[in-house]
């Protein structure tokens, strides 16, 4: 079980006493080195229990390379144990886990009740708007969390799959569309400005800035003969950037992209497709890909494709604010 002696490194948090039985958290900003192992194996512990792993691709890559500095980390410990964990981006969204050792002690509630408290705008670098948690799996345990907090569920994102032991169709691009391979720093900025457009009203994807781009680069996964990207005249105009588990092993359609000048042009089915074949030709067995529940043309589009829902994540939201906001995005999302 991780052990972490509660005490924060100086000049980088703040403690939260609490009873005795609800331990105790602490707030950093950038998580060092000891305290950020301490919370992957705890995620480990949960994941073998769970069966699904508590946290997305983005706050694992804080946990490795420290990530955006205003976001906040909070750990509880009990009984000089670390419990539980939870990170907290500006957005203001969150995720959590508790330890399987800890878990029916309140302490869930309790980091819930602490991302409340600090999400403040006027006290730090947070939004306004209501709290968004994610829960990973769909899990009856974060449903009932959810409820007890008074959060209610306003977003899922569907993991969807397919096997790639039958044939991949040929890709058919449109007059003037022409496809390679991502060339690294030359490609960046357009590559940001195009998925900025395609993803303007995505919560995440659409707000990737160089440093998310380089930090993804810099992962052994990362391979830019699976990056593609299609121009027409010599400009950017779609991309599909696959990603490998070599753990599973495992395909993943990670990211595709439209500018939305040409949608409607069948260029997102033909990105598609192009990547799949790739994979397939990798030898796995089978991909994966992510997608809001609420994007039916995406969900048709895999679907057609031999994609099946496999699991669910959901995002949770406060219920008495999220009724002033809008509820809801659409898009073909990244990796979770």
């Amino acid at each position: 079980m991780p052990k972490y002696d509660g005490r924060p490194p100086a000049s980088q948090s703040a403690a939260t006493p609490g009873p005795s039985a609800a331990g105790q958290v602490t707030v950093l900003g950038p998580v060092p080195e000891a305290e950020a192992a301490a919370v992957l194996r705890l995620a480990d512990a949960a994941a073998r229990v769970d069966g699904v792993g508590p946290f997305s691709e983005h706050v694992l890559l804080h946990l490795k390379y420290g990530g955006d500095a205003g976001a906040r980390n909070l750990l509880l410990t009990a009984g000089g144990e670390l419990a539980g964990y939870a990170h907290l981006d500006p957005a203001p969204s969150a995720e959590l886990v508790v330890h399987p050792a800890h878990r029916r002690q309140g302490l869930g509630l309790r980091l819930i009740r602490e991302l409340e408290g600090r999400t403040d705008p006027s006290a730090g670098p947070f939004r306004a708007g209501p709290l968004r948690v994610w829960a990973h799996g769909d899990l009856p345990a974060a449903t009932g969390l959810a409820a007890a907090a008074g959060f209610e569920r306003v977003r899922a994102l569907w993991q969807m799959r397919r096997s790639l032991r039958e044939p991949v169709a040929r890709p058919q691009f449109g007059e003037g569309v022409t496809l390679r391979t991502f060339a690294g720093g030359r490609d960046a900025d357009e590559w940001l400005r195009v998925n900025s457009r395609a993803f303007a009203d995505h919560p995440e994807q659409g707000s990737w800035t160089r440093e998310d781009l380089g930090l993804r680069e810099r992962e052994p996964w990362f391979d830019p003969d699976g990056f593609f990207l299609a121009e027409r005249g010599g400009k950017l105009v779609g991309f599909h950037w696959t990603k490998i588990h070599p753990e599973e092993p495992l395909g993943e359609v990670y990211i595709v992209g439209i500018d939305p000048d040409e949608r409607g042009t069948g260029l997102g089915r033909a990105l598609t497709l192009a990547g799949l074949r790739y994979l397939r030709e990798r030898g796995l067995p089978e991909v994966m890909l992510y997608v809001d529940e609420s994007n039916a043309p995406a969900i048709r589009l895999y679907e057609s494709l031999g994609f099946a829902r496999r699991r669910t994540d959901v995002m949770f939201a406060q219920a008495r604010k999220f009724e002033q906001t809008e509820a809801g995005v659409a898009g073909i999302t990244p990796s979770t």
